[in-house]
Order: C-alpha cells, then structure tokens, then sequence
C-alpha cells in the first residue's frame, strides 16, 4: 500500500528532530475574531508579517503543518465545546521576508507555546482514491510559457451549484490538492508536467444532499482529461491533536 509522508520539516513542530531552534516570530497578537465570520481562514503575508484572519485551533494546525483535512484527526475530548475562532498578526524579525513555508514552521512553535497544543503521529488505513491514466492515455493541454502555476477553484458566482477548476501552467498535483471529493486522492497518474486545466463538477458534499439536473460528478469530469478515480485503501500517516488550550487575548 502506498504511504503518505508529511515532510520532515513540518513534522518537527510535533516532535523534538535534534538541538537547532526553530526559527519564531519576534512579536505576535492573537485575539478573538469580533463579529460575524464573512472569510474563514483567511491568510495575509507581506515582508515579515503573517496575518491569518478567522482560524479556529484545527485550522491553524492545517495551515501550521500544510496538511489536507483527512491528514487531522483531533483526540476524544478535544477542546470540549469547539474552538474560537482567532485572528492572529505575527511578525518576524525585521529586513525579513520568509515564504509560507518557512512562516508556517515559526507557527508550529506559536501553536506550542500560545495554545499549548500537543501532537503526536499515527497511522490509519483509509479508504481513498488514486487518480490514474486512463486506457486510451491523458488528454490534457501542456502549459505554455514561463508564468508560474495560477488558477481557481470553486463556484464562479456565489449561487452556483458546481465548482469550477481552472489550472494555467500548473502541475498534477494543484488540480489533486483541490478537488472536493468524498474520500482523499493519491496522485499515481506518473505525470510530471505542467498543463492547463478546465473541468467543471458539483462538490462532494452538495452531491451527499440532493440531485438537480446539470450535476456531474468528479470522475466523469476527470474522464475528459483521459484520467480516472480508483477506489482503494492506503496507509495513511496522520496528525494527531491530543490537547490545546484557548489563547489568552493580547
């Protein structure tokens, strides 16, 4: 079975990976978001500040440790009641600018230190899908240029019922991060181009509820790019969130 590895880096927020410090911000404000939450997990990044707008305590962890939901899994008993929802401006040292990634690592050490959150790993068998080629090969259009990956995902207009994914110049992998199915996807299609992509399907979740006329579901769509969605089971390494406290306002 295939194994999902959450890279060394982030897993180090979790667990003591040898005697160098971690790079943390210089000064951070946390406070309860005031007011109806109109942007969920919002995220703001220029030079050395990070401002992350309406975060509850487990999407902080997802963003924290890049992580897709299936990959969190929060312990019996956590946070009896649910989490607020902060907002939080961190700052790192000055004449900086760190990439996501790198703010993402000083926000595991907040996690630890502000919420007194603690984590640990495991392993669970889930049932999932590998996005494969189908018989008759891939039937995408190759990105052109030299435009870093940009597109969109989600529902054109507010009242829209499905979800549009509109990929230029990107990889397999940006189109597998963002479609919303019912299980987690592997990518094992072997591709390792960049393409562009425009499919549309109904979420998921909408799919669950009801049926209306014009619904296409996921797998038809992926069928129009000569891939298709395989159901199996695969050994997948989680997150696991054993406690965490409410932050004090600052």
């Amino acid at each position: 079975m295939r194994m999902l590895r959450l890279a060394a880096l982030l897993i180090c927020g979790a667990i003591a990976c040898g005697a160098q410090t971690a790079p943390a911000f210089e000064v951070a404000s946390i406070r309860v978001h005031d007011g109806p939450i109109s942007r969920m997990a919002d995220v703001f990044i220029s030079g050395p500040r990070l401002t992350l707008g309406a975060f509850d305590i487990p999407n902080l962890v997802l963003e924290a440790y890049d992580l897709k939901p299936y990959q969190l899994s929060l312990a019996s008993g956590f946070l009896q009641g649910g989490s607020p929802f902060y907002d939080i401006t961190a700052i790192a040292a000055q004449g900086t600018a760190p990439t996501r990634a790198e703010f993402r690592v000083m926000l595991q050490g907040l996690l630890a230190s502000r919420f007194q959150v603690k984590l640990h790993r495991e392993k669970r068998e889930l049932n999932v899908y590998a996005l494969v080629v189908d018989k008759n090969g891939p039937k995408l259009q190759s990105g052109s240029g030299d435009a870093p990956c940009s597109g969109v995902t989600g529902p054109e207009h507010p009242t829209d019922r499905n979800y549009r994914y509109r990929y230029k110049n990107c990889p397999m992998a940006r189109l597998v991060g963002n479609i919303n199915s019912d299980r987690p996807i592997l990518d094992e299609t072997g591709l390792a181009g960049l393409y562009d992509i425009d499919i549309t399907a109904t979420p998921a979740f909408r799919l669950r509820t009801s049926a209306e006329p014009g619904d296409v579901a996921i797998e038809d769509s992926i069928r129009q790019l000569g891939l298709k969605l395989e159901p199996k089971k695969a050994t997948v390494e989680m997150l696991v969130v054993d406690s965490a406290a409410a932050a004090s306002e600052n």
